[in-house]
């Protein structure tokens, strides 16, 4: 798989709210960081996104732009947290050689509309 597909179907799977298919993605020491937060190791980060899925009833991502490097993806998302709160985020992540996520790192963009 691609450093993209693997991205797309992180994407599906936080969409769906699937936990264990996230969890399945990481690997040991993967890193998350946000705005709000930083953690690193697997169970940090399964913890940081059991808290995003609690506090949303529903998630809708649109991919906008997707940049592809050899271990590595970015991706800007328009993010709708139940139905009504807009996100615009930039989402990088890492991967190792078996294509696991090492690192995701999340900004927060504001919106533009001129």
């Amino acid at each position: 798989m691609t450093p993209r597909e693997i991205f797309l179907g992180y994407l599906r799977r936080y969409a769906a709210k699937d936990l264990d298919g996230i969890a399945s993605m990481f690997s040991e020491e993967v890193t998350l960081r946000d705005w709000n937060l930083s953690v690193k190791g697997r169970e940090a980060a399964i913890a940081e996104t059991r808290k995003n899925f609690e506090s949303a009833t529903s998630l809708q991502i649109e991919v906008l732009h997707v940049l592809e490097n050899t271990n590595s993806v970015a991706g800007e998302l328009r993010i709708l947290v139940d139905g009504h709160i807009e996100l615009f985020v930039v989402d990088v992540l890492d991967f190792d050689a078996e294509g696991r996520i090492t690192a995701i790192r999340a900004f927060l963009e504001r919106r533009d509309d001129a």
